[in-house]
This record gives structure tokens, sequence and C-alpha cells, in this order.
């Protein structure tokens, strides 16, 4: 048996709670999403520049791939595996980076939650000032979590990673 100091099982801890919030987080706002906006379809809340607009989106961004809910299961599956397998071999050596990462598999877990119990994933937010894809919370910790991954990564020179 493996045996981790108080400090790691406080950080692993931290982790797990910050990864329960956000999948929490997601699935409740798009619960919400199922039940208010469905019946509406759109609500404008900034007119012309943002709206809730509710989607059931079978692809990825822009409903790239529609229809390949298989293939984006499998695709999450695997890329949270690799993730989460770097995360408890210890081979992210920086807690932002760990934090970025953590933030990036719960996002991911958030939309295959949807992908395997719906069918589609709940998209909600949409920035249609500049024709932007129509969003979620799980595609925003996708997104911010690797944007602070490879800035991290960049900035290290790549030391952060084993």
């Amino acid at each position: 048996m493996i045996r981790m100091k108080r400090s790691a099982h406080a950080e692993w801890f931290g982790y797990l709670l910050i990864f329960t919030s956000i999948v929490g987080l997601d699935q409740l706002v798009k619960i919400l999403a199922f039940q208010y906006l469905q019946p509406i379809s759109t609500y404008e809340l900034l007119p012309g520049v943002f709206r809730l607009q509710y989607c059931e989106n079978t692809g990825a961004a822009f409903s790239i791939l529609a229809g390949q809910t298989w293939f984006f299961i499998l695709l999450t599956v695997l890329f949270c595996s690799v993730i989460i397998f770097l995360l408890l071999r210890g081979s992210i050596h920086s807690a932002a980076a760990r934090i970025a990462l953590v933030c990036v598999v719960s996002g991911g877990i958030g939309n295959l939650i949807d992908r395997v119990f719906r069918g589609f994933v709940v998209d909600m937010f949409d920035f249609y000032l500049i024709n932007f894809a129509v969003f979620n919370v799980a595609d925003i910790f996708v997104c911010c979590g690797s944007a602070l991954f490879i800035l991290l990564f960049l900035s290290s020179k790549g030391e952060i990673l084993d």
C-alpha cells in the first residue's frame, strides 16, 4: 500500500473537490437549461451580443462531426484516462498545471455524462456577436484549463511534465 503524507492527501482532496464542483455545476446548469430554456429556446441577455440558447449538440464545437457520439465518447475516455494516469503517476510537477488538467478532465467528464446519458451535449451560452459556437460550462473549463496548461508548459520549457 502506498502511503501519502497528510499534505498529499489534502492536495488530492482539493483536486477531488475542484473536480466534483465543476462537474456538479456543469450538470446543474444543463439540467436548468433543459428544464427552463428548452421550452422557450432562446433568452436574450445582451441583445446583439449574448443570449442563452438551448442546443443539443451531437458533435464538437460548431457541430463538427455531428452524429459521431461514440467517437467522442471513446476520445474523451482515452484523453481523460491519459491525463488521470499522468496526474496519479506524479508526472506533473506544478500545482497550477495539475489544477489546469483537473479542469480539463472535469469538463471532459461533464460532456461525457451528457453523451452517454442523453446522446448529445446540452449547450446554452451563445456569444453571437462574433458568430461563436454555442457552448456550456464544461467547454469553458476544457478550454481555459487547456490554455492554462499550455501556457505553463511553454513558460517552464516543458519542465512541468515528466
